[in-house]
């Protein structure tokens, strides 16, 4: 069921923005967004990028020590949110470097909140067009386990994630 919510321009932008890896300056790379927050607007009709809630590449090593334990504070425990997360993990073969889309629905937000994240999940998914990887999560333990992202990105021939072990 569709909800008639609309996904903001910003949204799309930022999306084309992470998911295009062209060659750059190392300034430029130190801009790109490693993980990014979505979520409704106040009047429930736009899905929007979240204020404040993003991690820079740049940050990494500097505010920023683990980019995915930093990604996972991020969430909200009571609320909704959609996210990507521009995952960096290495296979016995080679490193590489996947968007991942996560719906976050914990247990514990409200129901009403959990009914129009759902419903609009199909709008904002049709504007990020080619991820390969999309993950539901429904509370912090599913979450803060890092081997759950790694089974999503290829189960057991990821060795690290983030250049953490598994």
């Amino acid at each position: 069921m569709a909800s008639g919510v609309t996904v903001n321009d910003e949204v799309i932008k930022v999306f084309n923005e992470m998911k295009v890896r062209k060659s750059s300056s190392q300034e430029d790379v130190k801009k790109r967004k490693k993980a990014v927050l979505f979520c409704l607007s106040e009047d429930s009709r736009k899905i929007i990028v979240e204020e404040g809630k993003q991690i820079l590449v740049g940050d990494i090593g500097d505010t920023v020590q683990d980019p995915y334990a930093c990604f996972v504070q991020m969430l909200p425990p009571k609320d909704c949110r959609y996210c990507l997360y521009d995952a960096t993990y290495e296979t016995r073969e080679s490193k590489k470097e996947d968007l991942v889309f996560v719906f976050w629905a914990p247990e514990g937000a409200p129901l009403k909140s959990k009914m129009i994240y759902a419903s609009s999940k199909d709008a904002i998914k049709k504007k990020f067009t080619g991820i390969k990887h999309e993950w539901q999560v429904n509370g912090l333990d599913d979450i803060q386990d890092r081997s759950n992202l790694a089974e999503k990105l290829g189960g057991p021939v990821v060795v690290s994630l983030e250049g953490k072990a598994l």
